[in-house]
């Protein structure tokens, strides 16, 4: 019943995995924010203690001698830990590769640097304001104004967060940078550095799932952290011509 026959699994290797470590605080932040999915943050916190209670009983956590309480500082005391690390998917037969198309400077201007800007617009302008999404305007002359509101905003900044989080296989791919060197791929601190964005990348995401404008504010000093450390090393240097050298 949990299993994800009609959206992301709530029950499994699958869920677990993707909460290992994690309080049951965060798990009942992103319930009472973003549940149900066609009217977000109307349960009442004694509902989403419920709903919680049940997930971990479906999941097989032992049962306490008192019922799930609601307060934070409670639930953070409770994680929710995988029985093992949940399994990469693996493809049947040989694996599918794609070849590389663009220069990793061209990477960062149509991935990182756009999904990033949402975030940081988050600092400013609180998504529960304003538009709530849903809607195309027919009298639009271009097609991103058209549909530019199509999303919530705090849908937005989901997916803004997700595709920072989801970049780590794109940045370790072997292609050039925009000066015609090889990207440093194979280099320890490289993979230091991608692995820093990816983490802040799940960390904005756990934050947008508050649905909280200062959660999300916070998390965009990580993304910044992140991206600085490696511009610090391969891109703010002397001249173009220079970058991605290794130190």
């Amino acid at each position: 019943m949990l299993e994800g026959a009609a959206g992301p699994p709530l029950a499994g290797d699958e869920f677990l995995g993707a909460w290992d470590t994690q309080p049951v605080s965060a798990l009942f932040d992103k319930i009472h924010a973003t549940m149900p999915a066609d009217a977000p943050g109307t349960l009442e916190p004694t509902q989403v203690a419920d709903l919680i209670a049940y997930i971990m009983q479906a999941n097989k956590f032992s049962a306490g001698p008192a019922e799930l309480a609601i307060g934070a500082d409670a639930l953070k005391q409770i994680g929710l830990v995988a029985a093992k690390p949940a399994p990469a998917i693996a493809a049947g037969g040989s694996t599918l590769t794609f070849p590389v198309t663009g220069t990793l400077n061209q990477v960062m201007r149509g991935i990182l640097f756009p999904s990033s800007n949402v975030l940081f617009d988050v600092q400013t302008k609180d998504p529960s304001a304003g538009s709530k999404g849903g809607t195309a305007k027919g009298d639009a002359t271009t097609t991103s104004t058209r549909y530019g509101d199509v999303y919530s905003p705090w849908q937005v900044v989901d997916a803004a967060a997700i595709s920072i989080a989801e970049i780590g296989p794109v940045l370790m791919q072997p292609r050039r940078c925009e000066n015609g060197k090889p990207a440093p791929v194979d280099r320890a601190d490289w993979k230091q550095y991608v692995q820093g964005v990816v983490e802040a990348g799940r960390a904005a995401y756990r934050a947008s799932q508050t649905r909280s404008q200062d959660a999300v504010s916070d998390a965009t000093n990580t993304i910044s952290d992140a991206c600085a450390n490696c511009h610090r090393v391969y891109r703010d240097v002397s001249s173009a011509a220079t970058r991605c050298t290794p130190p």
